[in-house]
Formats: C-alpha cells, structure tokens, sequence
C-alpha cells in the first residue's frame, strides 16, 4: 500500500484518466481486464500517491509504464528515473515500455510481463490447490 491515501483530488482525477486512456493504454488493458493475462488482476490509472499508475496487479506489486515520446527527453527520463526509483522504495517492481512496443509489438509487450510474473519468486505462504488471490 502507499504511504499516504490518495486525496479526494487525486481520486478523481485518476477517474479521469480512466476515461481518457490513450490508443497504447486502451490496447493493452484489453489484454489486462478480466484477468486476462494469467489470471491476475490488474488496475488501470490507479492513484499511488503522489502518482497515478498506468496499470497495477496489487497480488504481485507490479506496475507497468507505457511512454510516450515526452518521457524520452533529458527532463522526462530524469523524472521516469525519480518515479521508478520510489515506487521500488515501496517495495514495487516497475515495467516500462513505449509506446511503440505496445503498438507494433504488443504480443511482445505481454510475452515480457509474463516473463517477469513467471521469474519471481513463489509467495512464502501460497494459496492452497494453486489458487490465485482474488483481490
């Protein structure tokens, strides 16, 4: 969990986004939703504050990051390297991939994250049968 609840603002406007997904955002989250990819549970524009995550699954403390060409200037970079260094300070792994890759390569993009899912280690304390937590 964040160190702080997210203000009623920052609610908001995360709704916001939700509704304003770009092209890249909208292609990728149709693999996510419904646990679409291997049965986890993933967010989108889920507010962590101070910020507003483009995708999360909560069970495995993954973020995933889709740029666009803002964030692959001097300036962005050093605030993508600030963003992903304190989400890893509260215990999260960040993915980032552009927006190129989701839309040239999106079986590319998914083969990558379930790569990573299959990569961590097991839950000390799994779930009988092999069961998934269901947030």
């Amino acid at each position: 969990m964040p160190t702080e609840r997210a203000s009623p603002e920052q609610r908001q406007f995360a709704r916001h986004l939700r509704f304003q997904l770009t092209d890249c955002e909208r292609l990728l989250w149709r693999k996510l939703c419904n646990r679409g990819l291997a049965g986890f549970k993933f967010r989108r524009q889920h507010p962590w504050p101070p910020y507003v995550l483009d995708f999360y699954c909560a069970a495995l403390q993954l973020v995933i990051e889709l740029d666009g060409g803002q964030h692959y200037d001097v300036a962005g970079l050093a605030k993508d390297h600030l963003r992903t260094a304190y989400l890893q300070r509260q215990g999260l792994e960040v993915l980032r991939f552009s927006n190129l890759d989701v839309m040239r390569n999106l079986e590319g993009v998914l083969a990558e994250i379930l790569r990573r899912i299959e990569a961590r280690p097991p839950h000390p304390n799994p779930l009988p049968n092999g069961e998934r937590e269901l947030d």
